[in-house]
């Protein structure tokens, strides 16, 4: 009898352990791999830099509706750098606008009086961010009372401009830059014209602090954490059903998951090796959680994401009810338990690992999405 108890124990551990193995069966709540607390998105290359996340870089965007603006606010890095961020913005480049010569070199810009300022060329979606708040963005990060000045740059080049195609953008960049005139005592000097001509800069400026991030920047981020930010999904519209609805309404498995934090069997649950394109859904609310394009094979035996269709949708919290400490994820709208969240996932996709049960989840078929009221989010599932 005295070595029946420890191999029990053993065979526990690693029962525990396993969904942090591939290949292994055990539960998607216990990993020895997992330190994550709070946000686990945090662990991404870039929220580590000195500067913010971009709210844009997971979203999709109809490019036959984008619209342009061009900003000149001193070195264009930074400006670039900044806009990029500005929740709703498509695509920023940088360039050289309104000179008096063509096709300008960077070297002819700083030393040959040619007239052009450094500028960047702003791409948005008129349906995430509308021009007046985007031009208020742009003052931000500006002093507009300084004449052909910004941070340690001085000279034509480096005078503050707000440049525009459509005649009328002018009345908002007028009511703007009015509002900010304002709020100083002393004239702003920012020029407000039609833009003549913009040339790209040379290659390496593009992008250029993304490439140098230690390189020279005037610019502040801060502001960036005031801005709205929508989520892709209305929590309002997924209303969580009482605990006699949801008896009635889930198999026993579906409710013991989700409302008591169970744990179905691996490789014996109805989605782990689904690969058929469409969303996955709370079971419980019906509100939008991840979508098949995210799912991978984790050799764990239970459905596994790199990351949800919105991190909105997804709660995170500590879990030390096992032996090791895990980050779990609940539904945002329905506060459904569905699994936890694992730093191992696929290095090329943001190296986390949304590993779930089943049984918290239902799938909708793409073909399916629109007739059930998801067809908005088909370009999810693509």
């Amino acid at each position: 009898m005295k070595f029946k108890f420890p191999l029990l124990l053993l065979l526990i551990l690693l029962f525990l352990a396993a969904c942090s193995i591939p290949g292994a069966s055990g539960t998607p709540e216990s990993s020895a791999s997992s330190g994550t607390t709070g946000n686990a998105t945090a662990n991404s290359t870039e929220s580590t830099s000195r500067f913010p996340d971009n709210p844009n870089k997971d979203l999709e965007f109809d490019t036959d509706k984008l619209e342009d603006i061009w900003f000149a606010g001193g070195c264009f890095w930074g400006v670039e750098a900044y806009m990029a961020r500005v929740y709703g913005v498509y695509d920023v480049t940088s360039g050289y606008a309104n000179g008096t010569t063509e096709n300008p070199t960077y070297q002819e810009v700083l030393y040959e009086n040619t007239g052009h300022a450094e500028t960047v060329h702003v791409r948005y979606d008129p349906e995430r961010i509308d021009l007046e708040s985007l031009v208020s963005q742009f003052f931000m990060i500006i002093d507009p009372t300084l004449l052909n000045q910004q941070g340690n740059d001085k000279g034509t080049q480096y005078r503050t401009a707000v440049y525009y195609e459509n005649e009328e953008d002018r009345a908002v960049i007028d009511k703007i830059a009015s509002a900010e005139a304002e709020r100083y005592d002393k004239p702003i000097v920012t020029e407000i014209e039609p833009l003549e001509h913009y040339y790209l800069a040379e290659e390496y400026h593009q992008d250029y602090l993304e490439k140098n991030p230690d390189g020279y920047c005037h610019i502040e981020f801060d502001s960036l954490e005031d801005q709205e930010i929508p989520s892709l999904i209305d929590p309002a519209a997924y209303p969580k059903p009482s605990d006699e609805e949801l008896k009635e309404k889930l198999t026993e498995i579906q409710y013991n998951v989700t409302q008591n934090d169970d744990t179905e069997t691996a490789y014996s649950n109805e989605y782990w090796d689904n690969y058929e394109p469409g969303l996955y859904v709370d079971v419980t609310t019906g509100e939008p959680l991840f979508s098949s394009a995210e799912k991978y094979d984790s050799e764990t035996g239970w459905p596994s994401f790199t990351k949800p269709i919105d991190p909105a949708v997804i709660t995170e919290h500590s879990d030390t009810s096992g032996f090791f400490k895990r980050t779990e994820v609940r539904s945002r709208a329905g506060d459904s338990h569905l699994g936890h969240v694992f730093t191992d996932g696929p290095k090329d996709k943001g190296g986390l690992r949304y590993c779930l049960n089943s049984a918290a989840l239902l799938f909708i078929p793409a073909d399916e999405m629109e007739k059930k009221g998801y067809g908005h989010l088909i370009d999810l599932v693509d």
